[in-house]
Parts: structure tokens; sequence; C-alpha cells
């Protein structure tokens, strides 16, 4: 049995590696004057989503913010967006994306392009540790380990999502197979049936002009 700071010091490893993996940054781009950018992202059922975006200020220029769903439900909207932070959680699989448009009220072609910073987090990684630590007046080690255990829970999801879709997948695949063995052995029965009857025709058309017996 390994004593308990060897424990305690894999358990700090394993956290640490995984705060290592890739995740979502803050991203910035520019948005020219009278445009629309959106972006999108594919999240699973019940997952929180924050964002934090900043709009930099320039003469004449308002920007609008919207976050949808694929079929249009608005999420959050925001009109003249300057600087602040939205949240929501996701009802189902989709793909959700966030616009901004600006509609400038001076000349679009004397007007510089906007800078907007966008942080969008969702998971684990929205999730506030701090205040839940404060709450339940958790330990930093506990804090880790429900980090860890929520990284775990989410990684098993992602599994279980893909096996669930690579079962639908197998079926499609075996449905549609199918079918086009059915619909094979159709045109076959039809090619066969054609060539029978036009053995026939000609047999009788030939017998017809008695140029066979």
């Amino acid at each position: 049995m390994q004593p308990p700071a060897v424990m305690v010091g894999v358990l700090l490893l394993l956290v640490s590696a995984c705060a290592l993996l890739p995740g979502t940054g803050a991203i910035s781009f520019y948005l020219p004057a009278d445009s629309k950018k959106c972006l999108k992202e594919e999240i699973h059922k019940d997952v929180l989503v924050t964002g934090e975006y900043e709009v930099a200020e320039l003469p004449g220029a308002i920007t609008h913010l919207r976050v949808t769903d694929s079929v249009g439900h608005i999420l959050f909207s925001k009109e003249e967006a300057k600087k602040g932070k939205f949240a929501f959680t996701t009802e189902d699989y989709d793909v959700y994306e966030v616009c901004f448009e600006n509609s400038a009220s001076s000349d679009p072609s004397r007007s510089p392009d906007q800078l907007i910073i966008l942080n969008v987090k969702h998971g684990v990684e929205a999730k506030n540790y701090e205040d839940l630590a404060k709450a339940e007046k958790l330990k930093p080690l506990e804090v880790e380990l429900r980090r860890l255990e929520d990284l775990s829970d989410s990684i098993v999801k992602d599994f279980s999502y893909m096996k669930k879709r690579e079962e639908e997948m197998r079926d499609t695949n075996e449905s549609t197979s199918l079918r086009v063995l059915y619909f094979s052995a159709f045109s076959m029965f039809c090619l066969v049936a054609l060539a029978t009857w036009q053995v026939v025709y000609l047999r009788r058309f030939f017998k017809a002009k008695k140029l066979i017996e």
C-alpha cells in the first residue's frame, strides 16, 4: 500500500496533466463596419456555457451581440454591446453560435475595423471552483479532486456519446447495405424478365414472318 504522501503526489500529477489539456481560450478578431461575424461550436446536452466579451469603442460604431442555437432560439442578446458576460445551459446537443453585428452610423468605407475579444468556456472550464470551495469549505486538494472528477465525468460522457453515434452509424450502414442488396436483386430480376420477354417476342415475330420454324 502506498503512503498517503505518494498518493497525494500522484493525484496532483494527474491534475496537472489534465490542466495541460487543450481548452478554449480567448480569441480576438476585427469586425468591419456594416458586417456580421458568427462563431459556431457543437456542444453536448446539459452543459454550462459561459462567455466574456469586450468590444472596442469606435466613434459611430454600434455592435450587437446575439447567441442562438441551430433553430434560431435566442439564448442571449445584447444591443450596443461593449463589455460583459453571458451564461446558459444547453438543453440539447446542438450547434450554438455567437454573432457580432456592426452597424456603423457613419460612412462604412471610412469606419475602421472594430476589435472584438471573446472568451467562451463550457463544461469543466466554465465552472467556478473558487466559489464552490468557499460555499462547501473545501481544501485546495479537495477542489482539485473535484475538478478532476468533473473532468473524468466529462470524458466518460464524450466516450458514451461517441459510442452511441458509432452504433447509429453502424445501424445506418447495415440498413443501407440491406436496401442496396434488395434493390440489386430487384434490378437483376427486372433485367432477366425483360431479356426473357424480348426473346419470346422476337421468336414469335420471326415465326410470324416465317423466318424460323
